[in-house]
């Protein structure tokens, strides 16, 4: 729809449009920036917002906290979540720096669930690592625990956004918060017995969230960078997805933290911050594209679909 303003103060035509003179009076009175009308109203888009961004809106990752998965595509970056699966975080870089990892194997690829690694022997010692961890399905909720809530309903959480990056489902009433199973997020894997998973099989979501997930196996992470070398593996043939032969599998030259990597080595990466108004904005631009192509709003967005960007530090 165009509107045509109208001042008082200018003749108009018959046809009720400006004067061509007062048109150009006009273009030549206001300041560009100031004429763009519209313009200045029209909702941002993400991409806007990234642009406009401040240095304080992005945090760079911890190498402590930062995993450097090689396979023979390239690196697979994984980002630790000590502030809700602390006790696996501490395993995972404990078998990380006894060379667990390395030479061991990717064994799983199911279509639209997860990709998984891990020794497909069972074989291997995990040296000082502990065989068996509590199992870190939730956390507390208590008023120091970041989160940025999102302003829609979910099916799997009475409330649901993000800590420190990572996507969170928690429950106010019960005070607790959990990890939840978005795509690129990271788990241990466990059989049964709730604290049979200690970190050394991970598993990585490459389909649809399977939030039905969330509070029955522990997650410690998520790919920050890499998830394309992960998602378009071959899938397995066998059930689960498991790869059937030994030649099927992907090998895992090595993994290692980058705090232990050379610093020539290492991929400087940050991550936007989600405690900022920055996030909340993006997170509104997500919920009501309004970008040329859209024609509705979606006026909604789910946890899962919330992207949280990474890039290379300037």
């Amino acid at each position: 729809m165009t509107v045509t303003r109208r001042n008082p103060g200018l003749g108009t035509t018959a046809s009720g449009q400006l004067s061509a003179a007062c048109l150009l009076a006009l273009a030549l009175a206001v300041p560009w920036g100031h004429a763009r009308g519209a313009d200045e109203t029209r909702p941002r888009t993400m991409s806007e917002i990234l642009e406009a961004s401040k240095p304080s809106d992005w945090r760079p990752l911890d190498p402590e906290n930062t995993l450097y998965m090689e396979i023979g595509t390239g690196r697979v970056v994984i980002e630790l979540a000590p502030d809700f699966a602390p006790l696996h975080a501490a395993n995972i870089r404990s078998l990380t720096r006894d060379g667990y990892f390395d030479g061991l194997a990717i064994i799983r690829s199911q279509d639209n669930f997860v990709v998984q690694w891990g020794d497909p022997d069972g074989k291997r010692g995990i040296g000082k690592a502990s065989p068996t961890l509590p199992p870190e399905f939730t956390v507390a909720w208590t008023p120091g625990l970041p989160f940025t809530r999102l302003p829609d309903v979910d099916g799997y959480a009475p409330a649901v956004g993000f800590s420190s990056g990572f996507p969170v489902g928690g429950d106010p009433a019960v005070k607790q918060a959990w990890l939840a199973h978005c795509y690129g997020m990271v788990g241990a894997g466990r059989g049964n017995d709730m604290d049979s998973g200690n970190g050394a099989e991970l598993y990585v979501v490459i389909g649809n969230a399977p939030r039905q997930l969330d509070r029955n196996i522990a997650l410690v992470g998520r790919v920050v960078q890499g998830m394309e070398l992960l998602s378009t593996l071959p899938r397995g043939t066998g059930p689960l997805g498991f790869y059937e032969k030994p030649e099927q599998y992907v090998p895992i030259e090595r993994v290692r933290l980058a705090a232990d990597v050379p610093a020539t080595e290492r991929i400087g990466l940050e991550v936007l911050r989600t405690d900022t108004p920055t996030f909340e904005a993006l997170v509104e631009s997500r919920r009501n594209r309004q970008d040329d192509w859209y024609k509705v709003p979606a006026g909604h967005i789910e946890l899962c679909n919330v992207p949280i960007p990474v890039r290379p530090q300037p």
